[in-house]
């Protein structure tokens, strides 16, 4: 169940990333109210899966499934240029993000 909720915690990370770009510095207030319910959900969800998972795999691949989902959707919601550097870099961030997974005792 830790993983479930670890994944969930990633992906809101990506909401809150992307949201960030829509909150025109908080001075929004639905995008910025969206934007910290995705960080308050992310943060507790990160935080129910510590206690079963270890810090360095969990908060590794928390912030992993973030990069890799925001600069994803950078590329496919906000069209930011895509390039084969960037793409062999997202995945270079999944290898280690598959390989933390694979190493960790829970």
């Amino acid at each position: 169940m830790a993983w479930i909720y670890l994944t969930i915690a990633g992906l809101l990370e990506v909401v809150w990333a992307i949201g960030l770009r829509y909150t025109e510095g908080f001075s929004r207030p639905l995008p910025s109210l969206f934007t910290l319910a995705a960080m308050g959900g992310s943060f507790w969800l990160l935080s129910i899966a510590l206690k079963t998972l270890p810090i360095g795999t969990a908060y590794g691949v928390w912030v992993g499934i973030g990069a890799v989902g925001t600069a994803i959707a950078g590329v496919l919601i906000l069209g930011e240029p895509a390039s084969w550097a960037k793409f062999l870099c997202i995945l270079l961030i999944v290898a280690g993000i598959a390989g933390l997974k694979l190493t960790s005792p829970s």
